[in-house]
């Protein structure tokens, strides 16, 4: 399927997508594989307040710094959602996805329900997409297959999943993962659908509607 180019993107603002899954769901993956499709999606990065680790690139994997900063700019509100997780802050900047849509780019954020009910209290228009396992039996299978955990670990993973799952209702669109091509295809279809909706197209074209209308 065609996707539309920089080039006929005017001054407009993009869509913004909050991507939401358990984890072991698949959602990593699916995030690489639209990113390696589709230039236009910019994958939104957060602040934090951990050590960068090796082979991590400020403004790549993170945009990191001190905490001083960190909770300075979240008192300015700067941050459309932010957490302090295992001794760590992290968040998201509002004025950078302020920018990339501003500039016809749309953002994707990778985060969890509580972010996301946080995000669409400022971006009601966000489009949610939570991603669902086929099965638990399925999804303890993929923790077990990461071989990162103990056994202990993947049973907590599992009653997190449980809660986090109990929100899907929140979102606006559900992809079960049980075939890895069939759920991309989906998910590039909520996509590709969001982007042909009448008032995008207008924005997105507003010389051509100009022209013909």
């Amino acid at each position: 399927m065609e996707k539309p180019s920089e080039k006929c993107v005017t001054e407009t603002s993009g869509h913004l997508y909050i991507i939401s899954a358990p984890s072991g769901a698949g959602k990593t993956t699916l995030v690489r594989m639209l990113l390696e499709g589709d230039p236009n999606i910019h994958l939104s990065v957060s602040c934090t307040t951990r050590a960068p680790r090796k082979g991590e690139a400020y403004g790549r994997e993170y945009c990191f710094t001190s905490e001083a900063d960190f909770l300075e700019r979240a008192g300015r509100g700067e941050f459309l959602e932010w957490a302090k997780v295992h001794k760590h802050y992290y968040g998201t900047s509002k004025s950078w996805i302020d920018i990339e849509n501003g500039a016809g780019h749309d953002v994707l954020l990778e985060i969890d329900w509580q972010g996301a009910r946080q995000v669409r209290k400022i971006f009601p228009d966000a489009i949610g997409i939570f991603i669902l396992p086929p099965s638990i039996e399925t999804l303890r299978e993929r923790l077990i297959g990461r071989g990162t955990d103990t056994e202990s670990e993947i049973g907590l993973r599992i009653e997190a999943a449980r809660d986090e799952m109990r929100h899907v209702g929140e979102f606006d669109y559900v992809i079960i993962n049980a075939d890895l091509p069939r759920a991309f295809r989906e998910i590039s279809t909520i996509i590709d659908a969001s982007r042909l909706q009448y008032a995008t197209q207008r924005q997105r074209h507003a010389r051509l509607f100009s022209a013909l209308l």
